[in-house]
């Protein structure tokens, strides 16, 4: 049976929103873990019948099916070689929520931070938080039995799930609940309840003996719920039964009332095993969270997002941050102090501001991400990441499982939920080696014996999934693992349900996406000097735990304003590493050129979003820089990468005669000819040329400026050169007032951008070496280089150094501050008043990316301005939202914050925006005009 015609099936069945592009199967063919199994086609239902009409036709033809959420999994669970089936883009919505039962009615695809927004006006939350809670689903939770940092205090998912909806392979529709007397019900599939109910009947003792032994006993399936005295609950087996049973497509779940006070206690120990002792005495306080991470993790948070991400800690060398909740502050304070009393901790605080502790708990959120890099610096993989033993023992696992890691030659920085006995951990298995799946199936064998030895539980939040069900044989007995067949097959006779996973499983060593990458052979333009030079190691930083598809704009993130845009897998960050991958791993996308790779690549608008807000430090604007550059080396390229890719010249030509050059463009039939030919969508505008160049000017003036003062080289760029020259004359007379002598270059130095974002990394090389020869005397003299444009500065300090590798690169991108830096640095210099000046500022994301607008929010708190920072991106995004077919995507992302911020605005309010990108998105969409930073200080010092 070929695609073609599962396919036609699925169209014949009435299933709209089928994706069999290799693209989107390359994204699919991955989750969080580290498998790769491709998919044959994805199905986006719109509705339950989608769901049902997708599983007749599947039934029929023979094909598995695989439930996908957000595709957080790490265990391999949300990955299968049939159709699979995305709940996320279309059913996902919270249909209700009933304040009085504190209950809540969601579809699969919901997204839990949506849950938790829809609940939060009724004072109610739902209970799990999941440290992927900005994206995974509900679907997904119920899939895993997903946990949280907050599982003490609420309870697994299968805790806080009243009913759900589904539909078995058959197509049979189910109802589970429960009476008003919290008996379970069930509506349908009656012949599988009989089934199950015998099924149980024969098996009473393993049922009683082997399940449940601690409340983190997440591995296999949970048979416990199918005893006599828990009512055959249906809803309590299926959660966590990895969607091999049956497909939900709806729940029903239970919320619970905030509690109206939160203390974080964080307790210091001189080792995590330490840590891990004490727990048992921690427990008897109550908390709603104890979590546990050491040094290893910290020192990686202040290594890549530098010391001042880590607000101070007690001393040690591994904390345990507990919570303590209630709605008696007293009570909570008293608990809090007895707590610290008895801890025995050598150093403890007691922090009651919930704004100063959400630094301290974003570490732990972070640490799946931040935790793909081992401390030897080597990629982490996921595979053996949430073991969990009885918290009473998790002192001593610890202490043997860095021995087990040491024996096995693996470097480990473990966190996790350590209140629950639950521990995270990725391990930087070799699996680019010869022998590397081999060693990796060799440690899982051993950590399972470990794990098993302590009581304890192979997975404990996760699931099995790919990576864990091979060893569920080490964990049950031979009658439970028949007891967990026979389930099964009354569900699933076929095992057409995610297939491999808890039932026959696939051996755990099968289908490792990074034990099958090719080298890459042709010479690289960047150094990837993260990645100690390799191009394979930079697109496998990925580990797909998915921040890309959250919405972060409105705490200021960027990443990814594609996937926000289209919502299509495919375009986040994730889905693109993911097509990367699979040119170095698969054959979907063979080679550089292939369709698949531009495909994803096409609408990335090389924001450099990912480049800080991926935990993992994935920098896709390079990555697509490589492949356009690989791509397209010594070939006939896009008109646009002649025309915008080599702005620049053109600049340079049309300052020669900026009026011809403005009235030449501005001429309605030439200028619809001349966007045709430069591959520019016809709905922009072309920004004029500025009449005189800034280097022209400042050359003419020269005589009346001072030449008294601390020296600063000015980098003009060419956007400020060309287009915007009072920018630079502001920066000028900025400058000046705190004590400044700007100089320029001799002659012209260009940044290469443009060059660089289009792939011409071969002349962006040049012209960087040049720029840094021109900027040799200014660094031989130890004085700083001010960009202006923030685009061209994040060059100096970030791409320069990759693209060259020399010292002289080094101490460019060293020298390189932007004016707010500079400012900051100045002893005695104080801003004007801005007072009652109402600013919408937009940081370009390159700013945010590679410096960081923290130097600039300062500065502007200091001006006493009124300030609303927006996240995400102008959507212009130098040449992307010029480009033929991307106007509709370009106006998308802008409508995610720029515009909507504009529109609200007061009439007075000004639009600060350092980027052209974002001044020229503002005045084509919104018309709006923006102002530099510099444009506003100096505007204020002339009033002042």
């Amino acid at each position: 049976m070929s695609n073609d015609d599962l396919v036609a099936g699925l169209t014949r069945a009435g299933v709209a929103d089928v994706l069999t592009d290799a693209a989107h199967r390359s994204a699919y063919g991955s989750d969080a873990s580290l498998y790769r199994v491709v998919p044959r086609a994805i199905v986006r239902p719109r509705h339950e019948d989608d769901v049902a009409a997708t599983l007749e036709v599947c039934r029929t033809l023979g094909v598995p099916i695989t439930a996908r959420g957000a595709g957080t999994s790490v265990a391999g669970n949300a990955i299968g070689r049939g159709v699979v089936l995305d709940f996320s883009r279309h059913m996902d919505k919270v249909l209700s929520v009933d304040p009085g039962t504190r209950t809540a009615r969601v579809q699969a695809g919901a997204v839990h931070a949506t849950l938790q927004a829809a609940a939060k006006p009724h004072a109610l939350r739902f209970g799990p938080d999941p440290s992927t809670h900005t994206r995974c689903t509900i679907g997904g939770m119920i899939g895993n039995n997903s946990c949280g940092s907050r599982t003490l205090g609420y309870g697994r998912t299968s805790d806080n799930v009243v009913g759900v909806d589904a539909l078995t392979i058959d197509g049979e529709r189910f109802s589970t609940g429960r009476d008003e007397r919290g008996r379970p019900t069930l509506e349908g599939a009656k012949a599988i309840a009989d089934t199950l109910q015998a099924i149980t009947q024969a098996n009473l003792a393993i049922a009683r003996t082997e399940f449940a032994t601690f409340p983190r006993q997440v591995s296999g399936y949970a048979i416990e719920h199918l005893l006599p005295e828990k009512g055959l609950d249906l809803t309590g087996l299926l959660v966590g039964s990895e969607g091999t049973l049956a497909v939900v497509t709806e729940a029903t779940v239970r919320l619970v009332v905030d509690p109206k006070y939160r203390l974080l206690v964080v307790l210091g120990y001189p080792d995590f095993g330490t840590a891990g002792d004490i727990v048992p005495t921690i427990l008897t306080f109550d908390p709603t969270a104890c979590e546990g991470i050491d040094s290893r993790i910290v020192d990686l948070v202040r290594s890549r997002r530098g010391a001042q991400a880590v607000p101070p800690l007690p001393g040690g060398l591994s904390w345990l941050f507990v919570e303590i909740a209630g709605d008696d502050l007293d009570e909570c304070r008293d608990r809090a102090r007895r707590l610290v009393d008895a801890a025995g901790a050598v150093d403890a605080l007691i922090e009651e501001d919930a704004v100063k502790a959400a630094p301290l708990w974003r570490i732990r959120e972070d640490g799946a991400g931040l935790a793909g890099r081992a401390p030897s610096g080597l990629p982490a993989h996921a595979g053996w990441e949430d073991a969990a033993v009885p918290p009473a023992r998790i002192g001593d696992y610890l202490r043997d499982f860095d021995v087990l890691c040491a024996r096995h030659g693996l470097s480990v920085m473990p966190y996790g939920h350590l209140g629950d006995g639950c521990v995270h951990v990725r391990l930087d298995f070799p699996l680019d080696k010869p022998d590397g799946p081999a060693r990796f199936r060799a440690f899982l064998e051993d950590a399972a014996d470990l794990v098993v030895g302590y009581g304890g539980s192979l997975s404990g939040e996760h699931g099995d999934g790919r990576a864990r069900s091979e060893l569920l044989s080490r964990m049950y007995s031979t009658d439970a693992i028949g007891l967990f067949k026979a389930v099964k097959h009354a569900f699933d006779p076929n095992n057409l349900l995610n297939p491999g996973v808890l039932v026959d499983p696939e051996p755990v060593d099968a289908n490792i996406r990074v034990s099958a990458a090719r080298t890459v052979k042709q010479p690289l333009a960047f150094g990837y000097h993260s990645d100690h030079g390799d191009f394979n190691q930079a697109v496998h930083r990925c580990t797909g735990v998915g921040k890309c598809r959250a919405d972060t704009t409105a705490l200021g993130g960027v990443m990814c304003p594609s996937f926000l845009a289209t919502r299509n897998e495919k375009d986040s960050t994730r889905g693109r590493a993911r097509v990367l991958q699979e040119m170095l791993d698969g054959d979907l996308a063979p080679d550089w050129r292939a369709d698949a790779v531009h495909d994803a690549l096409d609408l990335c608008l090389s924001c450099k979003g990912c480049a800080s807000d991926c935990p993992t430090g994935i920098d896709m604007a390079a990555y697509k820089a490589e492949v356009l550059h690989q791509s397209f080396k010594g070939r006939l390229r896009p008109r646009a990468h002649y025309s915008l890719g080599k702005l620049p010249m053109w600049s340079r030509l049309a300052s020669r005669m900026p009026r011809i050059a403005n009235a030449l463009t501005a001429a309605p039939g030439l200028r619809g000819i001349a966007l045709y030919f430069a591959g520019v969508d016809a709905r922009r505008s072309i920004p004029a040329f500025a009449s005189h160049t800034f280097r022209r000017w400042f050359r003419k003036t020269a005589q009346q400026r001072t030449t008294e003062g601390q020296p600063v080289l000015l980098f003009v760029d060419s956007f400020t050169d060309h287009f915007a020259p009072d920018i630079a004359k502001a920066a000028v007379e900025v400058l000046t007032s705190a004590g400044y002598a700007p100089e320029l270059t001799t002659e012209s130095a260009c940044c290469g951008l443009t060059w660089i974002s289009t792939g011409q990394l071969d002349t962006a090389k040049r012209i960087l070496g040049g720029t840094v020869t021109a900027l040799a005397d200014a660094i031989e003299r130890g004085i700083p280089i001010v960009g202006l444009e923030p685009s061209c500065t994040g060059v100096l300090r970030s791409d320069l150094v990759e693209l060259l590798d020399t010292d002289a690169a080094r101490k460019v991108a060293a020298a390189t501050v932007t004016v707010a830096e500079l400012l900051a640095r100045t002893p005695g210099w104080t801003p004007p008043s801005l007072d009652g000046v109402q600013v919408v500022a937009q940081p370009h994301c390159h700013h945010h990316a590679v410096m960081g607008w923290e130097a600039d929010a300062k500065l502007l708190k200091a001006t006493g301005a009124n300030v609303q920072r927006l996240g995400g991106c102008c959507g212009l995004a130098g040449n992307f939202g010029v480009e033929r077919g991307h106007y509709e995507v370009s106006v998308a992302v802008a409508e995610q914050q720029l515009l909507p911020a504009l529109r609200n605005a007061d009439p007075s309010a000004v639009l600060l925006a350092d980027g052209f990108s974002c001044r020229t998105q503002a005045t084509d969409l919104a018309q709006k005009d923006g102002k530099h930073l510099v444009e506003l200080l100096a505007e204020a010092l002339r009033e002042q």
